[in-house]
């Protein structure tokens, strides 16, 4: 499997080309109140070419504008502190480099030492729960970024007990984005979606719960039956070889056994932390900018109580190292998602009112859809929301530029809006599973130190088995007049 920048490279060469076959175009935007907040989106009869033909592109761009060698640093510093790509950039580096300061400690490794000791045989239990828990995760707040520290937390712990770091990723960030694309309440994909198309907010929300619990029952029973095959025969894990590292921080944890003076003080602080930020996301809707503050805050904590009572011999220096490593570890994820954001740009953004070939894409799907009816046209608003989620895989941006098409759009071909939402849910939430333009996936990816193409190999049938039943919804829904 090539690496994961040689496939970025070619997918930028692709839509590098696309300048040359495709115009840009443009929509006009207007401004909607959407469950009580002011949300800019399209209007979908505002569509026009941005010239007579393709455009083309330059290989080389001076003055700051975009061109083909120019995508990686575009994408690297494009965006804000909220969101991609400088924004999420920052969060994952700080998130690792603040994670660094916690395991520096060696507090939490000899904690989930004494957990894998009282409950390995429990195992494929808790793994149900965890599926059940970050799944709800999704669909309630719909975790995204959030699940990165999770993920750097239960990698160890799973492949102590022997199971491997996709385990790991199955129970923490596949779970949240089958809550995600399955929920009745997501504030950022679902309920913005009903709010664009008229549907009143959480309708249908007994049908969607069957769905989520459907969803994340076979997901976890797929995740015990993996990881018992893992557990078993543990070279048969596509991961084997990269878990090396987690196998042998086990070893050495296993070498202490018994917590020292001052680990309790480090698991009450990070325990504390981990609620903060829960309550923060909760409560107080925090995002990025304080998300990863607040895990910086937590690191700088824990790295002082680890050095005041000398354990692992932390110094103020070894801990300034450890907080390098951390981030270090993460830094290929974060030049990922640059990556990624330089494709989109090369395409020409995703602002609705400048000339983009996503606006054109997205323009010719909605007139090709209206040429169906029925339950087909269903079928394909959930492959074209599953493919356009590389572009814009923000819930709340994909909404805002599809759903003002997909909606009346429904009305014309004879789908209900409720449908047209369902299909957007779905496609926006289960292709989060394995897209690379995902900052949560890459960042979790980064945490259990796989490679987005080993990951891909893995998570395609997987993909392929929710996709299935994602159609088998959307077609039944469509068939019902849900």
């Amino acid at each position: 499997m090539p690496d994961t920048y040689l496939i970025l490279l070619v997918v930028a060469l692709l839509a590098f080309a696309l300048n040359f076959l495709i115009p840009a175009g443009t929509f006009d935007t207007v401004t909607r109140v959407v469950n009580g907040v002011e949300r800019t989106v399209i209007d979908p009869a505002s569509y026009q070419s941005a010239g007579d033909g393709p455009a083309g592109m330059a290989f080389f761009a001076e003055g700051g504008e975009i061109g083909l060698l120019n995508f990686a640093f575009e994408g690297m510093v494009s965006g804000t502190k909220w969101g991609a790509s400088i924004g999420v950039f920052a969060f994952i580096l700080l998130t690792g480099g603040a994670f660094g300061l916690v395991f520096a400690s060696g507090s939490v490794e000899r904690g989930l030492f004494q957990v894998i000791a009282r409950n390995r045989k429990a195992g494929h239990f808790y793994l149900a729960i965890l599926c059940f828990l970050f799944s709800l995760g999704g669909a309630v707040f719909g975790m995204g970024e959030e699940v990165i520290p999770f993920t750097l937390i239960l990698v160890p712990l799973l492949v102590s007990m022997g199971y491997d770091s996709i385990t790991a990723l199955l129970v923490t960030y596949v779970a949240t984005q089958v809550g995600f694309a399955t929920s009745w309440m997501n504030p950022f994909g679902v309920s913005i979606a009903q709010g664009i198309a008229g549907v009143p907010l959480m309708s249908g929300s007994g049908p969607r719960m069957l769905l989520w619990l459907l969803a994340t029952l076979g997901l976890s029973v797929y995740t015990m039956l993996y990881a018992r095959r893992v557990q078993v025969r543990p070279g048969v894990s596509l991961a084997f070889d990269s878990d090396k590292v987690f196998r042998d921080q086990s070893a050495a944890a296993g070498r202490l056994q018994s917590m020292v003076r001052g680990d309790g003080w480090v698991l009450l602080l990070f325990l504390a932390g981990i609620a903060w930020m829960i309550w923060g996301v909760v409560e107080r809707s925090y995002f990025l900018p304080e998300i990863a503050s607040q895990f910086f805050t937590m690191g700088i904590v824990i790295a002082a109580v680890a050095i005041a009572f000398g354990l692992n011999g932390l110094t103020p220096n070894k801990a300034a190292s450890a907080f390098k490593e951390g981030a270090q570890q993460l830094l290929p994820a974060a030049m990922v998602v640059a990556f990624a954001k330089g494709i989109v740009l090369l395409l020409g953004g995703d602002d609705p009112q400048g000339a983009s070939i996503l606006n054109t894409v997205l323009h010719a799907a909605g007139n090709g859809l209206a040429n169906l009816s029925g339950a087909v046209s269903a079928w394909f608003m959930l492959a074209f929301q599953t493919v356009f989620n590389f572009f814009i895989t923000s819930g709340s941006g994909q909404a805002a530029l599809t759903m003002p098409i997909m909606a009346p759009l429904g009305d014309l071909v004879g789908v209900t809006r409720q449908t047209a939402v369902l299909a957007f849910q779905l496609g926006d939430g289960l292709s989060n599973i394995i897209v690379p333009t995902s900052a949560s996936l890459m960042g979790c990816l980064g945490a259990a130190r796989l490679d987005w193409g080993i990951w891909a190999r893995f998570a395609l049938p997987l993909l392929a088995g929710l996709f299935l039943l994602a159609s088998v919804a959307v077609l039944l829904a469509a068939a019902v007049g849900f």
